[in-house]
């Protein structure tokens, strides 16, 4: 099955809005406030790299996965719309949601010295929302063409963590809290189109 760019641009924009790199800035400069520059751009790297590894393996292997469990992919396009749905509630009102670390995971991290993989990578960036989502575009990719693009827009918006991580404190300074969550509020809104689209389509086609 074809896709054209107008698919390929709204899957890249909900991947974008889920995984939400601007929502872990605070996170980020709380948890790298003892590192030097040098170091951050260390943790950035493995970050970026993880969070591709992590969403190429949910891209290339997740329709297994669900054959494996069993799992028609239209319940989980229900079940995923409603994961979406309570982290979009949560964007809206400018919270962290919960599902994403509690505030005693955020303690152990800031203990570890490799806070890059966890729980910067997962479950901050590429968390449960997120590997859902490309879990559930992977269903539609039907041909190598489309996985290879579809993978290609992945390490994409893997690439964009590096400058925003990159440029965090800037960022913070410039924008400020109001500012990050003002963002954070309207990519909530996009977020929960996005699942409400994926909860009416799987209730559809399981009818």
């Amino acid at each position: 099955m074809g896709h054209d760019i107008t698919f390929y641009l709204q899957i890249t924009i909900a991947i974008f809005t889920i995984l939400d790199p601007l929502a872990v800035i605070p996170i980020f400069l709380s948890l790298t406030s003892s590192q030097n520059d040098e170091e951050k751009r260390k943790t950035i790297r493995q970050t970026v790299k993880a969070v591709a590894i992590i969403l190429i393996v949910a891209a290339l292997a997740g329709n297994m996965i669900l054959e494996f469990f069993g799992i028609n992919v239209d319940y989980f396009k229900i079940a995923g719309g409603i994961l979406l749905l309570l982290i979009a509630l949560n964007m809206l009102q400018a919270k962290a949601p919960l599902i994403y670390t509690t505030p005693k995971e955020q303690i152990e991290a800031e203990a570890k010295n490799d806070i890059s993989i966890v729980p910067l990578a997962i479950p901050l960036l590429a968390g449960p929302g997120t590997i859902s989502t490309v879990i559930v575009f992977s269903s539609s990719m039907q041909t190598v063409g489309s996985q290879i693009t579809f993978v290609a827009i992945i390490l994409a918006i893997s690439a964009t963590i590096w400058p925003i991580l990159l440029l965090s404190k800037w960022i913070g300074e410039k924008i400020g809290s109001t500012g990050i969550n003002i963002a954070i509020r309207i990519m909530g809104l996009i977020l929960a189109s996005i699942s409400v689209k994926f909860i009416m389509e799987g209730v559809k086609a399981s009818l």
